[in-house]
């Protein structure tokens, strides 16, 4: 079931499953800005990724000396999140553990995501919290794709990101979805990135600590684009399918892939939160559509 929120000029759509953005349409022209996720060639929106971010070595990890198996990104994109408040301006989205995740990952907590739209922004904010008297350990992240190109007649390399701070940056590189410890340089007091295919031949691009808090997707020529916000994430990811695909992700994680090599367990992992018991965890991203 999807659930809605609407005012003059904007519409968001949000899935029960997974509780995933779908859709966010500017209303007068008709815009849409997300990914409509075509199974031929990426089947999601916007999954919400927890409790781990990226891959695992062999999909497995241990805790107390028992070995559990994970899904990359986890398994929270592919649950049905229960709806438990929406107003006119607001959606909140909840998942507690089950004895089917439990299994899998031997932790209670409770997942809420809310999405909240003012004039042209949506607010999207995760919250974790620990019902149990152990620690609660976890990754979080987003994975939102746009519409890139988002007219007809347009080209992928019609766009550039543009960061709102010079980025001197390598990039994380990846081998079978986990970091292989090696970099290559990409920005150098830089704000700005054309967008070409071939940036994702090997997979996303990863990076750790950037300076900015927003990156704008923009035209070449035009005004239509995107304004991305985030504010202390340790990681972002930047990825599209392969060439044609018309997609590009702005992924804001707490939480990143394992390395090769990693031992597995999962109080060791980089990038893995610690939550003391009855505590909460939260982060905020947002999109603003022109």
């Amino acid at each position: 079931m999807i659930h809605y929120l609407e005012n003059e000029n904007h519409r968001v759509g949000v899935q029960e499953s997974g509780a995933e953005l779908c859709s966010f349409v500017k209303q007068p022209e008709n815009l849409e800005f997300i990914w409509q996720a075509d199974p031929e060639i990426w089947p999601r929106h916007a999954p919400v990724l927890f409790p781990v971010v990226g891959k695992l070595p062999d999909g497995e990890y241990s805790y107390k000396g028992k070995t559990y198996q994970l899904p990359q990104h986890g398994f929270a994109r592919d649950q049905d999140f229960k709806l438990v408040s929406k107003n006119e301006t607001e959606l909140v989205f909840e998942l507690r553990e089950s004895e089917e995740s439990l299994a899998i990952y031997p932790f209670p907590f409770r997942l809420l995501v809310t999405y909240k739209l003012a004039g042209n922004a949506l607010e999207t904010t995760y919250r974790v919290q620990n019902p149990a008297e152990n620690s609660l350990y976890f990754s979080i992240g987003a994975h939102p794709a746009f519409n890139c190109p988002l007219l007809p007649g347009e080209s992928f390399s019609d766009y550039y990101l543009a960061f709102d701070q010079p980025e001197t940056q390598d990039h994380y590189l990846l081998e079978q979805g986990l970091l292989n410890g090696k970099t290559e340089p990409l920005l150098k007091n830089e704000t700005k990135l054309p967008l070409t295919y071939d940036l994702f031949l090997h997979d996303a691009l990863v990076f750790k600590n950037l300076a900015s808090e927003k990156i704008q997707l923009k035209h070449l020529g035009h005004n239509h684009g995107i304004t991305f916000e985030f504010k202390g994430f340790p990681y972002f990811g930047i990825w599209t399918k392969k060439a044609g695909a018309g997609f590009i992700c702005l992924e804001p994680w707490h939480g990143i892939a394992s390395n090769v090599g990693d031992t597995g367990e999962l109080m060791q992992k980089e990038g893995i939160n610690k939550l003391a018991a009855g505590q909460e965890f939260s982060c905020t991203y947002t999109i603003r559509v022109n």
